[in-house]
């Protein structure tokens, strides 16, 4: 289910203007500071990544998750996807040595299991007006694609002033928790690290950790 031409040129255009404005800093990426940005990075470590394994990074702006992951000693083979020809040409300037990749994940469309992990962060915050379906089917498609397992991130529905904003795509932690339990047995909801916030592990079974 990829999202429609117009509001890919909105999503296109909303971070062209951002970039122009920021440059490479995490508010071309709507991200409040650096600080926030890498505490949800963080997060989405504790699914179990390792040096050596296969990442696809869906959304990945400039790619900072793989030079973040360089800065904890773990070297992933790195790929990124993003939607922003700008972000890309930025990060490619800026980390040489990953693979970065322009369109939409069902664009792309990998083969299943071709990637140790599927991680997201931030990407699913825009609301799309189909009540987070879009949502639903990314998470689907990323399960589909790795091998080990998929992390991703969500605004929580909980928090009154996320829950409030009309442009703004959030979830309770319960419906999420519905729709990835049809798709493995192994997973965890880790909230609290932020108050508007909840990030999604989910394993293959067999990688459970």
């Amino acid at each position: 289910m990829a999202i429609d031409r117009e509001q890919r040129q909105r999503i296109v255009a909303s971070q062209r203007d951002a970039w122009q404005r920021f440059g490479f800093h995490p508010n071309a990426l709507f991200w409040s500071n650096r600080e926030i940005q890498e505490i949800r990075f963080r997060i989405l470590l504790e699914a179990g990544m390792h040096s050596g394994e296969s990442l696809l990074d869906v959304g990945c702006g400039f790619g900072d998750f793989s030079a973040w992951l360089a800065g904890q000693g773990i070297a992933v083979n790195y790929t990124g996807i993003d939607l922003s020809p700008e972000l890309l040409e930025e990060g490619r300037q800026r980390y040489p040595h990953i693979e970065l990749v322009e369109g939409d994940l069902f664009e792309f469309d990998p083969p299943p299991k071709s990637y140790d992990w599927v991680t997201l962060s931030g990407t699913l915050n825009r609301d799309h007006g189909d009540g987070g379906e879009y949502a639903r089917s990314i998470i689907r498609r990323m399960y589909e694609i790795c091998r080990k397992g998929i992390a991703f991130n969500l605004l929580d529905a909980r928090h009154e002033w996320t829950r409030g904003r009309w442009d703004l795509q959030s979830f309770h932690p319960d419906q999420i928790a519905e729709l990835v339990s049809e798709l493995s047995p192994s997973h965890d909801i880790r909230d609290g690290y932020l108050s508007n916030d909840f990030t999604v592990l989910v394993w293959k079974e067999a990688s459970a950790s």
